[in-house]
């Protein structure tokens, strides 16, 4: 096990990064920028470097300013949490490089997953379902294009091959429109991702959001942790996420499951991943897959009991995975709501200071956050200030135990989604189950106040 880990990340992924280093009795060495001076994780830390101005440009994607803060520190390892530079291959490469472990899968891998198609080319060959759609990157061939299009039946959407975060997608519905919409998109994805390419798939109607959770280590043991719903999303940014899928059959999650583990094996994968698919009429189809921890993760955790973050650094350090499937039991249900600083109808970001924080409690409630009464939220950064995830026997138990969190929660001093999320836990749609993922958006456009 390492003596020493750097944690290269901000907010509540830093905490919760912290808290895995304590129990794995492995110091954390916390880097800031001069916007979180006044962070918990920096004020509980037992090393700190400051890494740059608030900007992100300037410190936590600063590759040479993490890679000296762990140089400076003796740390033997870097983890990158989720966002900024957790699935930049370079930085894996960096910090490989310069003689530390990185915290996640190999260079080659966030390479191979990080390109939307030669991720959809390897799914393909593990027998993992992909949406209907073109053979690789879309020809220069205006005629070309237009058959590829036809092949596949309108409406079709144009996909940045290194995209992310609902950036670079285009939805076509008539052939007149896609040419100008494929080289629209193209110009978008090269000045965005450095990558021009773009793809093409079936755009699908009314999909849910699934995705699976898989852990590897590097002597090709693989296993999955059961599967999320993520439907609940708006501008393809997802605030609401439960585990297990509410009214999918466990057959078709297990073969579903198994196909993943197949594919870790088959490239080679080591560490945390998560494979996303949308699911319609009975089918899933393969869209892209995270290599890292997702922020949705503690569902996954109360779930099956498997502390994802310790297992991260545990198959980083060398160990085998510490279970194998057939230990892998998925009990009850588990429901996390992301808290954001910003208004709860509108969307738009609300920093400045907190002057009251009193967090949720009582049986089966988990609060993942990194701020207190008197914390200034930064306006340089996501709004995400922090995580409710509730577990209970039942979904119903869920449901009521996460309503009477929210109730109890008090963020005052700025704007917070508590109150969106108050009335989604009595949605008729919502506590039915199985939303899918436009429901969200058509909702807020029939509740704007």
């Amino acid at each position: 096990m390492f003596k020493k880990i750097l944690v290269a990340n901000r907010g509540e992924i830093a905490l919760r990064i912290q808290r895995a280093c304590r129990e794995l009795g492995v110091r954390a060495v916390m880097v800031y920028s001069e916007a979180d001076r006044e962070a918990k994780y920096v004020k509980l830390a037992e090393e700190a470097v400051c890494i740059g101005p608030a900007q992100s440009a300037l410190s936590y994607l600063n590759m040479p300013a993490i890679i000296s803060a762990a140089e400076v520190t003796d740390a033997e390892a870097i983890h990158p949490g989720y966002g900024f530079l957790s699935e930049n291959a370079d930085f894996a490469e960096r910090v490989e490089r310069s003689g530390f472990q990185f915290i996640g899968p190999t260079p080659e891998s966030i390479r191979l997953m990080g390109d939307k198609v030669s991720a959809k080319q390897a799914m393909i060959k593990a027998g993992v379902p992909c949406v209907p759609g073109s053979e690789g990157e879309l020809p220069d061939d205006p005629a070309l294009i237009r058959r590829i299009a036809k092949a596949v039946g309108y409406p079709v959407i144009i996909k940045a091959a290194g995209g992310g975060g609902g950036r670079g997608m285009r939805v076509v519905h008539t052939e007149a429109a896609l040419v100008n919409a494929v080289s629209m998109t193209r110009a978008e994805a090269g000045a965005a991702f450095g990558n021009p390419a773009v793809y093409l798939e079936k755009f699908l109607q009314n999909p849910r959001h699934i995705e699976i959770q898989v852990l590897a280590d590097k002597f090709k043991n693989a296993v999955y942790l059961g599967e999320r719903d993520c439907s609940m999303q708006r501008r393809h940014q997802k605030i609401i996420e439960e585990a297990p899928a509410p009214g999918i059959a466990r057959k078709l999650i297990e073969r579903l499951g198994e196909r993943c583990v197949t594919a870790c094996k088959k490239i080679g994968y080591r560490g945390a991943g998560t494979f996303e698919f949308l699911y319609e009429n009975g089918e899933f189809y393969f869209i892209e897959m995270n290599t890292r921890v997702q922020v949705e993760h503690p569902v996954t955790e109360m779930t099956t009991g498997v502390d994802i973050v310790k297992t991260q650094i545990m198959v980083a350090a060398g160990e085998k995975l510490p279970f194998t499937q057939r230990q892998i039991q998925i009990r009850g249900h588990a429901i996390e709501c992301r808290i954001n600083a910003e208004d709860p109808y509108k969307c738009t970001p609300s920093p400045g200071r907190i002057s009251m924080w009193h967090a949720p409690g009582g049986p089966g409630v988990r609060v993942d956050s990194h701020i207190y009464t008197n914390y200034f939220v930064p306006p340089n950064y996501d709004s995400m200030i922090g995580k409710i995830i509730v577990h209970g026997d039942t979904r119903e138990q869920a449901l009521a135990r996460m309503t009477t969190a929210l109730g109890e929660t008090v963020v005052e001093g700025i704007s917070s989604n508590i109150a969106l999320h108050r009335e989604l836990m009595l949605d008729a749609k919502f506590v039915s189950g199985g939303t899918n993922i436009h429901y969200l958006e058509e909702w807020l456009s029939h509740h704007q106040r």
